[in-house]
This record gives C-alpha cells, sequence and structure tokens, in this order.
C-alpha cells in the first residue's frame, strides 16, 4: 500500500496547462513535438487528451517554452504553482494545434528537420497523464541537446496508480498503431535514421510493436537503429523471448537497470513476483551472459541519487545521463567504459580515483554508473592494465587486471586496500 501511494507522482500538480499562454519569454527555449496518441479527446483545451481509449491515431503539434537554464535545474520539470504559467520560471505551453491530414504532419516535419535525419521517439510508461508525457519529453528533448527530431507516442494512460491493469491493456490496444507510426516514419526518405526512447511500461508497448514488425515484415525496419529502455517494466524472461522473435537483424539495444527502483518493485510483487528487467543486477552471471550474447548493453544505475524518491526516471532527471542521452546514445553511438568511466564492475567507487588521476582524467567517471558492454570487454581489459601501470609509480594503484609491476595488490591479507 504505501508503495502504491508513493505511486502517485501526478498528485498536486496543477491541471489544464495545455492551455497556450499569452506571454512569452525572451530568454527561454521553444521545443516543438510532434504527438501521436491512441488517446480520446478531452472537452478541456488545457487537457486536450483523456486517458480513455479513442479510436484512432490523433496528431498533435505542441510548441513547449522551457524557462533559461538560470531559472532551472537540468532534469527537472518545472510545473507552474498555478495557472497561467509564466515562462520565465515554467514550463509554459505557447501553442498546440491538430494535424488533420498526413500532408500536415509532412510539412511539420519538413519545417523540424534535423540535419542528420535522425528523429527520436518517446514512449512514456505507467501513471502518465497526457500533459505530464509532453512536458516530461520536452525536457528531455532540451536537456539532453539532441538534434534529432522530437515526435511522441503517448497511449491512453489513466494516470492513477490503481489503473494498472488498464494501462498494461492499453498499451496492448496501441501496439498496432505505433507499428504503424514507426512503419509511416520509415517510409520518408528525409528520415535517415530513429531512436527509441521508452520508458516503463511503455518498453513493454515499445518491444512488442517491435516484435510484430519482425514478425509481419520478416525483420525491423534498418532505419530503426536504436533501441534505449529506461526502467523497463519488462518480465525478463518474456524479454528474452522477444528478443529471440525479432531475429538477428534487430536494433541496438541499450537498457537503463537500477537494483532500487521502487516502483518495479510492486510492478514485480503483482506479477507474479518475476524479475522486471529494469531492477536486475547485472553481476548476477545468468543475467550478464544472456544479456552479453544478445548484444545489449547495459547501465546500472543503482549508485546513482536523484530527487525521484521512487528511483524510477533516473534517466531524465540526472544531469549526467541526459548529456549522455544526447552526446551518445540518441546519436546512435555506442557507450563504452571510455565514455562513463572504468566501465564494469567499479561504478560509483571509481569516484574515489578522479583527484588522483590527474592526466588520466579521460578515464575518470563522471556519473556513479556501471556499465556491461558486451562489445568492449577487452578495451576494458587493455584500459585498466594501462591506467594500472600509470598509477602503479605512486603506489596507489589496485592491481584492476592481472599483476601490474609497482602496483599494490590488493588481497584481504592487505588491510590498506
Amino acid at each position: 500500500m504505501s508503495l502504491g501511494m508513493g505511486l502517485g507522482g501526478c498528485a498536486g500538480l496543477p491541471e489544464g496547462v495545455l492551455a497556450p499562454v499569452a506571454q512569452t519569454e525572451p530568454n527561454a527555449t521553444e521545443t516543438s513535438i510532434l504527438v501521436a496518441t491512441t488517446r480520446a479527446p478531452s472537452d478541456d483545451p488545457g487537457l486536450l487528451y483523456s486517458g480513455e481509449r479513442g479510436p484512432q491515431i490523433d496528431f498533435n503539434e505542441i510548441v513547449v517554452s522551457i524557462p533559461p537554464d538560470s531559472e532551472r535545474k537540468i532534469g527537472e520539470v518545472q510545473w507552474p504553482k498555478r495557472l497561467p504559467a509564466d515562462p520565465s520560471t515554467d514550463f509554459a505551453t505557447i501553442s498546440t494545434r491538430q494535424f488533420g491530414s498526413v500532408q500536415e504532419v509532412q510539412a511539420w516535419y519538413d519545417q523540424q528537420r534535423s540535419p542528420s535525419g535522425r528523429v527520436l521517439l518517446f514512449v512514456h510508461g505507467f501513471n502518465t497523464r497526457y500533459e505530464s508525457a509532453v512536458y516530461r519529453f520536452a525536457q528531455i528533448a532540451h536537456d539532453s541537446k539532441t538534434d534529432a527530431t522530437p515526435v511522441m507516442f503517448t497511449w491512453p494512460s489513466r494516470g492513477s496508480v490503481f489503473d494498472y491493469g488498464y494501462d498494461k491493456e492499453s498499451t496492448n490496444y496501441s501496439r498496432s498503431a505505433l507499428e504503424t507510426l514507426l512503419t509511416s516514419a520509415v517510409a520518408v526518405p528525409e528520415i535517415k535514421e530513429i531512436t527509441i526512447l521508452a520508458h516503463s511500461m511503455g518498453t513493454w508497448l515499445t518491444v512488442e510493436s517491435l516484435r510484430q514488425m519482425a514478425i509481419r515484415n520478416g525483420e525491423i525496419a534498418p532505419k530503426i537503429t536504436d533501441v534505449i529502455l529506461a526502467s523497463p517494466d519488462l518480465d525478463v524472461d518474456v524479454f528474452r523471448q522477444q528478443i529471440a522473435d525479432m531475429g538477428p537483424n534487430r536494433p541496438k539495444f541499450t537498457i537503463f537497470v537500477s537494483k532500487d527502483d521502487r516502483a518495479l518493485t510492486l510492478s514485480r510483487r503483482i506479477s507474479g513476483n518475476v524479475d522486471r528487467l529494469g531492477q536486475i543486477d547485472i553481476s548476477n552471471p545468468v543475467y550478464r551472459e544472456g544479456l552479453e550474447n544478445a548484444g545489449i548493453t547495459v547501465l546500472d544505475l543503482s549508485a546513482l541519487q536523484v530527487g525521484d524518491r521512487l528511483n524510477h526516471s533516473k534517466f531524465a532527471e540526472s544531469p549526467e545521463v541526459v548529456r549522455l542521452l544526447g552526446q551518445r546514445l540518441i546519436a546512435g553511438q555506442t557507450v563504452t567504459d571510455q565514455d562513463i568511466g572504468l566501465g564494469t564492475e567499479l561504478g560509483a567507487s571509481a569516484l574515489t580515483l578522479t583527484d588522483t588521476v590527474g592526466s588520466a582524467a579521460g578515464m575518470a567517471i563522471t556519473a556513479p554508473i556501471a556499465i556491461l558492454d558486451p562489445n568492449s570487454r577487452d578495451a576494458f581489459t587493455a584500459q585498466s592494465r594501462r591506467f594500472g601501470r600509470g598509477l602503479g609509480a605512486t603506489g596507489l594503484a589496485p592491481n584492476l587486471s592481472g599483476d601490474v609491476p609497482g602496483a599494490t595488490k590488493c588481497t584481504a591479507q592487505v588491510s590498506s586496500c
């Protein structure tokens, strides 16, 4: 019950924030988002869409104003305390527009098209109102500084912790719609690559839609190059089968996990007590071997502390992780131990080496993240060996890999370690 009450994250937020404000702030950033939804429309212009299921896919443009960086903390959505919102300090809606034809959607894309031809498609998670999804994605697109064109798919979530079953069935209801959206995007010649970023229960919808595409067409469209699953609310056994069903020519998968994710603890309890993918321990050899064999990269955020009391939105609320998203993952680049530190197994403990390393600061961890990257194990061994030699002369280096001359070899009997 306490976990359930804690999941009510939307409680207390003002409703009706999508009603456009009249004033603007010259130093604010305006972000235009294309929103595709299977939700039913709302009669309230400040909500636009409800949590009920609609009969079709609707398309809208929403322009969100984000206050100057001097007035906000990276990783946070500055919800207005009262309406109308103040763009100098709050997230605010500047305009909304519903598209009635494919030509209007194409015209929006032509205007917002990234020079790279990359599209970032965001799929939100459980217990998320329409406006909450819009503002969260605007924050991610802005804070990550990605150049990808921002597109969001929002499915019918009632935004209530007590509607877990309804929300789960709504993801199933929306599978074909998301597949259709992806197929349509792939058919646009100007779109070169698509990265999907999915959170929580939205990962189930995403993986199911990709699996459905693979079964229908014999493959997943090659333009869909990268899939990022943040705190995935997925049964690990089911995910293993879904990956197998996709076949070998699937996108590159990256997963954010955290062992202290309290939202997934609840999901696990009500889902047959089977481990959730977003809460696995990457040191478990069973999971580790399976993920490595599948070529899946896992970033463990367990040691990372953010303002989210449920530890379920670390990927969006941590400035370091948001920057990693924009600089590497959304752009389709491989993340290795060189990007976030010494890599496998070291995690937050490597932070203590930062001041000591000096000239080797490029290898120092910038965020308490541990990485399981099946493509960088050889590189990790070589780098840690070189790193050990560099510190060996000072007598400060533990034996990271093999016997390094001059280094302190840490054993159970060496108390100085």
